[in-house]
């Protein structure tokens, strides 16, 4: 079997590892593997914090992602040797005001409807789960079972299992699917050439749909929504697990590394391909963070950057066969690309080695869409 990836951010390097490491012949396209918004996420496991009413089958398929990071994580370090910043310490969200509280509320309510336990917090008991939290900090919600992972490390050690395991990386752009008898037969690169292959995966995030040879309709619409991540650093703890915060309604992230890094985030913008990182958008992140937590305005400046999450109508993945035969799709994973890589993984490979799909993969075909492309 033949296949060629389109796209190497954390999708893509799983799903190609987990293909070669079944005996399939994978070939993997991208000219900065490891460099979109894999390498900006922020890197929550967060399937409890982040549920949202309609969205069951989106949290029944983070739950079972989740659940499996920790075997997942544990290959991939013994195979490689690197570790992935993996942590299960939990998350806490915390809410500033009496409305946030209340939301918080409402969504502890909708889990435990939902059969997921949800414990509610104080706001003397945030503070001593997390001592750097604001006094006037309302209350809060612990998910003492969701956690995260450092991204950046997981897309190098995801890059080195992908070469141990014969992966074959090419590093240009893919300008389009190869087509013949009305079947993907491979890609075509930039530079004109082609890498016949038996299936192809689609897995280029926002600019899925940008690659020619692909017929109207057979990619269901996916778009980019930008998000700006800030990181400091501090060489005394500042805060010990990630941490979730309302703000008057907006939310607002930390996520602490064991290295003293903690990431800053994001916001949600619906700017097309912008990646520019504004003034306003950084603003607005320091602005809701130093309610929650004073103490950051003297933490050391690192980094920003900006990213593009890859979004569909419903902001649930797309994942299964496409209408052009032989082209499978696996992009449209929003903010929850990195939670969802281990099932992700699991699900695509099964598909292109035509082996046994798992069941929860079933409410996100791309022919979902098929009505709206049409």
């Amino acid at each position: 079997m033949e296949t060629v990836i389109i796209g190497a951010g954390v999708i893509g390097l799983a799903t190609a590892w987990r293909t070669a490491a079944a005996g399939a012949a994978v070939t993997l396209v991208d000219p900065e593997p490891a460099s979109g918004a894999s390498s900006v996420a922020a890197g929550m496991l967060t399937p409890v914090s982040e549920v949202t009413y309609g969205e069951e089958p989106l949290l029944r398929l983070g739950l079972a992602s989740r659940d499996g990071y920790g075997a997942f994580v544990a290959e991939l370090e013994d195979l490689t040797g690197l570790g992935t910043g993996y942590r299960t310490d939990g998350i806490i969200q915390v809410a500033f005001d009496a409305d946030d509280l209340a939301y918080l509320d409402d969504l502890r309510r909708f889990q435990e409807s939902l059969g997921i336990p949800a414990e509610a917090l104080t706001g003397r008991e945030c503070r001593r789960l997390e001592p750097m939290l604001a006094p006037g900090v309302r209350g809060g919600l612990l998910a003492p079972e969701d956690g995260s992972i450092d991204p950046r490390r997981l897309t190098a050690a995801l890059l080195a299992a992908a070469e141990r395991t014969g992966v074959r990386l090419v590093r240009r752009r893919a300008a389009g699917i190869a087509v013949e008898n009305g079947a993907a037969a491979g890609v075509r690169l930039d530079d004109g050439t082609v890498i016949r292959a038996d299936r192809v995966l689609l897995a280029a995030g926002p600019w899925s749909g940008d690659l020619e040879g692909v017929p109207p309709g057979a990619v269901p619409p996916v778009r980019p929504v930008k998000g700006q991540v800030m990181r400091l650093r501090t060489r005394t703890p500042f805060v010990g697990r990630a941490t979730r915060g309302l703000v008057r309604g907006s939310s607002v992230y930390l996520v602490p590394r064991a290295d003293g890094e903690i990431v800053l985030g994001a916001t949600q913008e619906e700017l097309g391909f912008d990646t520019r990182v504004t003034a306003g958008g950084l603003w607005e992140l320091l602005r809701d963070a130093r309610e929650l937590l004073p103490g950051i305005t003297e933490l050391e400046f690192a980094e920003v950057t900006a990213g593009l999450r890859p979004c569909t109508p419903d902001n649930a993945p797309m994942m299964g066969p496409s209408a052009l035969p032989g082209l499978i799709v696996g992009t449209g994973h929003f903010r929850n690309g990195i939670l969802l890589t281990p099932v992700s993984a699991a699900i695509l490979s099964a598909m292109l080695l035509d082996g046994p799909v798992p069941d929860v993969a079933g409410p996100f075909s791309p022919d979902r869409f098929s009505a709206e492309v049409h």
